[in-house]
């Protein structure tokens, strides 16, 4: 055999004497009590989570450096079958798994969820536990530490059934009609389905009270009922996503809207924050008799922000509105329909939506649809803000055919992002100049530069009707446009 193919047929025998050695040393079982598994982490944390609501799945990596495979023996929680804790391994929910086996530089994922059960207590408690891992004699383990938080759980009771098979699920705030119901503020309140105020019957939310929604959630105020938010400056109550993580705190459209569904002439929402939801706060008048049905809702010191639609909608409803701030909404940060009768005063309306693209200008006014006009009997914002990154924010769709309900809207002493303009509608307004907010991204739009055009810049007959801004420091003296006084 010449030299050279003797040469070859070595390199080739050596070669496969090589993979054979180190595949069958790859697949040989590594028994080394050493041996040690890596961890994506050593402790995982859940955000609040409330009990009888599971949690987000959280996923550990489990990676096996070493060069043979590995098995382990078991996958257990240290406090036994009762942790509130449950993992996935290979698509199997359990608690305690063995026999698991890891091929030489693989991995696999564990994906861990937490269950609480209800509690007597009030505050948020804490869950601990730890997952373990048995190789080759020795235990590893990852830490879990969950908080939990009791609440007051409304479920649907019964359901509105469409034609096309798809449904409404509600529960109604009491049995009984003409009754005044107020929600306790220890414990949050977490919402499925609609939680409706009914006919004739009155909620009151009091300072402090924290409300969370499941997905597609809401209350709404029927016809005739009354909704009374009473918030309090430090103690506001607060409507938002029931998900607790830190993934959802800025995540909008996890919760539908508080809809006044024509409700009655006292509606009230005081000190409130809105956020994350699909609509702040729905105010509709369907009926073609205005005068006979003038009902109101009166909404002051209140936040909207990071709505998927829009923050204040309105259909033809009487709102009146002050030390108000909304912003930051996929489309209008108000959006006023079919006429209706509106006041806002010292309001900050700011759009500044960066999460995609907005085609749609922070306050949008309309009057009519279709062929048919509506009364917009007043329409007046004075000393407020409507701002934002667009290159107008005001959109004034009026119709002026019908005589009997010609427009009535009035801007005063107002900053207003929009082209300037000499319409008659407009005293002592500034357009399109600089209000430098401090941190627009965060929803923080009060105003510490003295150069903001809005700084010293209000009509002092509306800076009476709110001494004192959102935050309670005294405007009276030299007053700024906005909720804020800088």
């Amino acid at each position: 055999m010449p030299k050279i193919l003797k040469y070859l047929l070595s390199i080739l025998i050596l070669t496969y004497l090589h993979f054979s050695f180190t595949g069958c040393k790859k697949d040989k079982l590594l028994t080394d009590p050493n041996a040690k598994l890596t961890f994506s982490t050593d402790s995982i944390l859940y955000d609040t989570v409330f009990t009888q609501a599971g949690s987000t799945t959280r996923q550990l990596h489990v990676i096996n450096n070493n060069s043979q495979k590995v098995k382990i023996s078991s996958i257990n929680f240290q406090s036994g079958t009762n942790s509130a804790f449950i993992v996935n391994v290979d698509g199997q929910k359990g608690k305690s798994f063995s026999d698991i086996e890891i091929a030489a530089h693989d991995s696999m994922y564990i994906f861990i969820q937490v269950y609480i059960n209800p509690n007597l207590q009030t505050n948020p408690f804490v869950i601990q536990d730890a997952l373990l891992f048995e190789i080759n004699g020795n235990t590893q383990k990852v830490v879990l530490e969950a908080w939990g938080q009791n609440a007051y759980y409304h479920y649907p009771t019964d359901a509105i059934k469409f034609k096309d098979g798809s449904y409404l699920p509600y529960s109604v705030i009491s049995p009984s009609a003409n009754v005044t119901v107020t929600w306790p503020n220890d414990k949050p309140h977490v919402i499925y389905g609609w939680c409706v105020v009914d006919s004739a019957q009155t909620l009151i939310i009091p300072a402090g009270t924290k409300i969370y929604f499941y997905q597609n959630a809401g209350l709404w105020t029927y016809r005739y009922g009354t909704l009374k938010v009473q918030g309090q400056k430090g103690n506001e109550v607060i409507f938002q996503g029931y998900r607790r993580e830190s993934e959802y705190a800025d995540e909008p459209g996890q919760w539908d809207r508080i809809w006044i569904n024509e409700g009655s002439v006292n509606n009230e929402i005081d000190y409130a924050i809105i956020k994350n939801g699909y609509i702040g706060v729905q105010a509709d008048l369907l009926t073609n008799n205005y005068n006979a049905d003038p009902r109101r809702l009166r909404i002051t010191n209140t936040k909207i922000f990071n709505m998927k639609k829009w923050g204040l909608y309105s259909l033809g409803y009487n709102i009146y509105g002050g030390n108000n701030v909304i912003g930051n909404c996929k489309e209008q940060c108000v959006n006023l329909l079919l006429g209706g009768n509106y006041n806002f005063i010292h309001c900050t309306f700011v759009n500044f939506w960066s999460k995609d693209s907005r085609e749609t200008p922070c306050v949008t006014i309309n009057n009519y649809s279709d062929g048919t006009v509506f009364p917009l009997d007043t329409c007046y914002f004075g000393n407020s803000i409507i701002e934002g990154s667009a290159g107008s924010e005001l959109a004034l769709d009026l119709k002026y055919t019908d005589i009997n309900f010609q427009p009535k809207h009035k801007f005063n002493y107002s900053c207003i992002k929009i082209g300037s303009t000499t319409d008659s509608h407009f005293t002592n307004c500034k357009f399109s100049q600089s209000i430098n907010f401090v941190n627009s991204g965060s929803y923080d739009f009060s105003v510490t530069d003295g150069n903001s055009a809005n700084i010293n810049f209000s009509n002092a007959t509306d800076a009476n009707l709110f001494p004192s801004d959102i935050n309670g420091t005294n405007r009276l003296t030299n007053p700024d446009a906005g909720a804020y006084k800088k």
